[in-house]
């Protein structure tokens, strides 16, 4: 079963832990030399931020991969470019019981939107009837554990030019994130100043 494999996957994971802007930042290295590194608000437990790094074709690290939360709030990417703040910004922030994504910056009325699920292609869909906004995405917490894609799941809102997309965790998921919880808790974390650098 997918959903075993993956469990077995993150346990037998080397994991580093550290505490620190009020989060728990959690560092996986996998057997096949990939990377995930994950934070989660100490006062909630919510997950913050993942991200992913796959080995390059030639065996190097490669760039960092977002898959939920925001590294980048300002949308500046470096002293002299700037996204524009008028673009719809798409980001992925999860609830205690749904995976949720919001698309900032997309003004229309709540009925010009259309939000469907594609199991054959396994990826969500949002359409507007004007035409002026197409996305595909996928859910990749699905995929690693094989579990269904529900059409019955997906909901979504428009508030304050904000469009949120919710799709309600499986409870294999949920049991799975309380059973992963329960381990980095137990973890023995860092806090930032204790770490031993050792010289050269």
């Amino acid at each position: 079963m997918a959903l075993q494999h993956w469990a077995d996957t993150l346990r037998k994971a080397k994991k580093t832990a550290l505490l620190s802007d009020g989060k728990r930042k959690v560092h996986y290295l996998f057997e096949d030399g990939d990377e995930m590194a994950e934070e989660y608000d100490l006062k909630t437990d919510q997950l913050v931020l993942r991200k992913w790094r796959h080995k390059s074709t030639f065996g190097g690290q490669g760039q960092w991969i977002v898959e939920a939360g925001e590294t980048n709030p300002n949308g500046v990417t470096s002293d002299l470019i700037k996204e524009s703040s008028s673009n719809p910004l798409f980001m992925r922030k999860d609830t205690k019981t749904s995976f949720q994504w919001r698309i900032r910056n997309i003004p229309y009325p709540v009925e010009v939107y259309s939000v469907s699920a594609e199991p054959a292609e396994r990826c969500c869909v949002i359409r507007t009837s004007n035409k002026k906004y197409y996305k595909k995405f996928s859910i990749p917490d699905l995929d690693r554990c094989q579990l269904p894609l529900e059409s019955a799941a997906l909901s979504f809102t428009h508030a304050n030019n904000t469009l949120i997309i919710s799709y309600k965790k499986p409870k294999e998921i949920l049991e799975l994130e309380q059973e992963l919880l329960g381990e980095l808790k137990k973890l023995k974390g860092t806090s930032e100043g204790d770490i031993d650098c050792k010289t050269q």
